[in-house]
């Protein structure tokens, strides 16, 4: 970073006439890489800010939930940055093994091959070609977006130091009988081939079948109902609640398994209820997780019925069909025998389906390596019970505590060949051996690896500390970790959240990895709809930030940030806030050519005109509530705040008042000038962690420095001026009142009316040259005739409409607003009368009906008024 950054002078003081965004945007990012404004110092002696990126997915690309939290993210970096913070925002990506394995299997089906027939060594580099060529598109993106990352540090979680990171940990659990490897019921995708976690199955509502079949011979029957109808050839065993009488004569008895030379025991279990179905259930261990418990407590054998991509293995007429093909050949079979009690199709219910393919998952029996997460999801929950991490905003924490204190163990092996394998070596005579970072892997004769590769999460689930330079104490880790806060959305509370949590407490000695959790919501369409790539409202927000401009999207997706609520998002704002970046282009610029600086300091209140104190105070207080906002992480709040002062007070208000005191000249217009500049000065500071590249223009432009991105965060100087405040909302208030009488009259805004003004007794003498420019009003001359008289704020504004506009249906229309305004007062009165009535009506309908009454009593004064104003006929 150069010495003295501020100090360098503006390359150009001239504006273009409009703002093009694109044409910007690209060469100011590269500028702030290429001078490591977002580099971080872990020799800094300041204060350390960190977060650490959600790793997109080495296969992804940038989507809207990303543009979102990223924008988020950003903000509150570049906001600490500028507080003098050693601020670091850590990018990276994640290798995602099934989706990239995925990938490349595609690429090799092309050329007529799959991975068995090229190897794993093989299959792993072109996995790795792919990511070189290929993989990455999203951090392209991310500059896009104007991500203040430091690149210097970028992560990978397939890099040598995190895949240190992996075994080191992965040795640690194991050592610590945290890790063990059982076979267990799990979550098997025929597609990917591979287990799956409970977390990564996503559940629908599928159309089946409701098959019941008749079981044993003679009086030794029963009927069970299925929707699995193929699994009756791995059924070990029939159950029956213990106290149900029905069956009590057949428990501990053999019945006849259909379709099969098998006999199968009948056992009384108190996981069956007797009210639902028949109140008998087949059991099949091997593909079910609630009959794997059953199975374990009766001693009942587990058969394995399909192989890895779902087709029967059974000997006989249904070995080589798909489970699909095999459950209509079962039920016809069973149908041809008479078994078929009923048939209920189609039978709604939910279906567990693989979260990357889609494909129907298939529980299954299978040898698999576990974490033991009791301890560790203890811990997790325990950090934020005790007041360690913060869940923002609170009420999600009901979600993170049914998690985490309800959580299984945890299957972390894969089929696969992308990733981290598991460092476990095995012996030829049933030994087994896990390896450390810095131990030999046995060798000789018979010695294997396991195939299997880690589950993503696993590594992931290190982020925060690996990326740091765990398992090394490096000055990164020292300076940087733990982070101060976890930015992402509610819908990852399962899958990365509390795996980060159990990992971090258990690697860091108790430290969390995060002082906060600042959940978000998903990005929606504007009319609440869920977006995806399969619908018609997936939007890519790469093609709006061509349209519009980065900060147009950026500033959009900030407004809509409640915290944990869904953000409805449509062309519609984004256009909008384009124009909110048009705006503040536009004013500036105009400020710029009428004497607008910042040169030296501000001028003594008393030298200050009351409009000068006015803005002035107004911008302590927003910066106040901007920090506020900041510290709360209401995004939406503080981005609607600072749209409303900027377009609102500084550019319609103070920019408008002040227009006839630069037209005047002299020394009022230098203070205004000073004053204007330090409003702007100001203002584009509180919104550039928002819209970085529009403010980086004009902020360098309007100081002559260097750049925005280093420049000192405003600071509320405690200066407020309520009597200037309330002068000015009377002065707000003429102008208003008047344009909108001028607009019910017809008049044209450019059309100058004759006006008589009585200021006296108010503070609003000193501004009658601004309300005549600002309303058109010409002054009285010869002949003058008040045929309209509006009294406002204590003044008197006299208007003469002679021959502009039709006097008797301007009172018909007048009268029949003020009839219309005098129903909504006599409704709302009443109904705020009636005690039953309050007694039972909610806060807010209250509040909203007592608005109402407000209202009304506030347009029935002012049309009243204009009635009055009228001229006789």
């Amino acid at each position: 970073m150069t010495e003295n950054p501020q100090q360098q002078p503006a390359s150009n003081p001239e504006l273009p006439t409009q703002y093009a965004p694109a044409e910007v945007e690209g060469k100011l990012y590269e500028r702030w890489v290429d001078r490591g404004y977002f580099e971080a110092d872990a020799k800094s002696d300041k204060e350390p800010y960190t977060i650490v990126i959600p790793p997109p997915n080495v296969t992804g690309s940038l989507h809207l939930g990303h543009a979102f939290q990223h924008t988020l993210m950003d903000a509150l970096t570049r906001r600490k940055r500028m507080q003098g913070y050693e601020s670091l925002w850590l990018p990276g990506m994640d290798h995602a093994g099934i989706a990239t394995q995925n990938k490349v299997e595609q690429q090799l089906a092309e050329e007529g091959k799959s991975r068995h027939d090229v190897g794993r060594e093989e299959f792993i580099e072109r996995v790795w070609q792919w990511k070189e060529e290929y993989g990455g598109r999203i951090l392209g993106q991310m500059r896009r977006l104007g991500d203040g990352v430091d690149w210097s540090r970028e992560r990978f979680t397939m890099d040598e130091g995190l895949s240190k990171a992996v075994q080191t940990i992965f040795k640690k659990l194991y050592d610590d009988e945290l890790i063990y490897r059982a076979e267990r019921i799990i979550n098997w995708c025929p597609r990917c081939l591979t287990a799956i976690s409970d977390i990564e199955v996503d559940y629908q509502e599928d159309d089946g079948e409701l098959v019941s079949i008749t079981y044993g011979e003679g009086d030794e029957t029963v009927v069970v109902a299925t929707t699995r109808v193929e699994t009756m050839l791995g059924d070990t065993a029939v159950a029956v609640h213990p106290d149900d009488e029905r069956y009590a004569h057949l428990i501990g008895k053999r019945i006849k398994l259909p379709l099969t030379s098998r006999t199968i025991p009948v056992v009384a279990d108190t996981h069956v209820d007797p009210e639902f179905g028949t109140g008998a259930v087949k059991v099949t261990p091997a593909h079910d997780p609630n009959d794997f418990a059953i199975g374990q407590r009766h001693g009942l054998e587990s058969l394995t019925i399909m192989n890895e991509r779902a087709v029967i293995t059974v000997p006989g007429p249904f070995e080589g069909l798909d489970r699909f093909e095999a459950r209509s050949a079962i039920v016809e079979a069973l149908r041809e025998q008479g078994r078929i009690v009923a048939e209920k199709r189609p039978y709604t219910h939910s279906v567990g389906h693989c979260s990357r393919c889609k494909t129907t998952i298939e529980p299954r029996l299978s040898l698999q390596w576990w974490v033991n997460v009791k301890p560790l999801a203890k811990a997790a929950g325990d950090a934020v019970r005790d007041g360690r991490v913060k869940i923002h905003p609170a009420d999600m924490s009901k979600r993170y505590f049914d998690w985490v204190d309800n959580m299984h163990d945890w299957c972390i092996s894969r089929q696969l060949w992308w990733g981290h394998r598991i460092p476990v070596w095995y012996g030829p005579n049933g030994e087994m051996v896990c390896v450390g970072p810095d131990e030999e892997a046995p060798t000789g004769e018979g010695w294997t690896q396991d195939s299997d590769v880690l589950d993503t999460w696993f590594s992931s689930g290190l982020w925060p500390f690996s990326t740091l330079g765990w398992p090394e104490r490096t000055p990164d880790l020292e300076k940087f970790y733990a982070t101060d806060v976890l930015l992402t959305g509610h819908d990852i509370i399962f899958f990365w959240v509390a795996r980060m949590m159990m990992f971090g407490l258990y690697a860091m000695d108790g430290e969390p990895p995060f002082h906060t959790i600042a959940l978000t919501g998903l990005v929606r369409d504007e009319h609440g709809k869920k977006m995806s790539k399969s619908n018609p409202n997936s939007v890519d927000p790469l093609d709006w930030m061509d349209k519009y401009g980065s900060d147009a999207v950026r500033f959009t997706l900030a407004r809509g940030a409640n915290p944990g609520a869904d953000v409805p998002i449509g062309e519609d704002w984004v256009q909008a806030a384009r124009n909110f970046a048009n705006k503040i282009w536009n004013a500036t610029r105009f400020a710029l050519m009428n004497g607008a600086n910042v040169d030296g300091p501000l001028p003594d209140a008393a030298a200050l005109s009351a409009t000068d104190r006015w803005i002035l105070s107004r911008l302590n207080e927003t910066v106040a509530q901007v920090d506020a906002y900041y510290e709360d992480y209401q995004f939406a709040k503080l981005s609607d705040a600072l749209f409303h002062f900027a377009w609102d007070e500084v550019f319609d208000w103070y920019v408008e008042l002040s227009k006839t005191t630069f037209i005047e000249g002299g020394e009022p217009a230098k203070v205004s000038g000073r004053v204007l500049g330090e409003v702007l000065d100001v203002t584009l500071r509180l919104l550039h962690p928002i819209v970085p590249f529009v403010t980086e223009t004009l902020w360098t432009t309007l100081t002559g420095k260097e750049s925005v991105v280093i420049a000192d965060w405003p600071a509320d100087s405690g200066f407020r001026d309520k009597a200037a405040e309330r002068e000015i909302e009377n002065l707000q208030q003429v102008i208003t009142e008047v344009r909108r009488f001028r607009a019910d009259q017809g008049l044209q805004p450019g059309q100058k009316v004759p006006a008589r003004l009585d200021l006296s007794g108010t503070s609003l003498a000193a501004h009658e040259a601004a309300i005549r420019q600002l309303l058109r009003l010409q002054p009285e001359g010869e002949g003058f005739h008040a045929t309209a008289t509006l009294p406002v704020a204590g003044a008197t504004v006299a208007l003469d409409l002679s021959g502009t506009i039709d006097v008797e249906a301007e009172r018909k229309r007048l009268t029949k607003d003020l009839g219309a305004a005098e129903k909504e007062k006599a409704q709302a009165t009443a109904k705020l009368g009636n005690e039953a009535f309050l007694a039972k009506a909610p806060d807010n309908v209250v509040d909203k009906i007592r608005t109402r009454l407000a209202k009304a009593e506030a347009d029935i004064e002012r049309l009243t008024a204009q009635v009055a104003s009228l001229p006789r006929s």
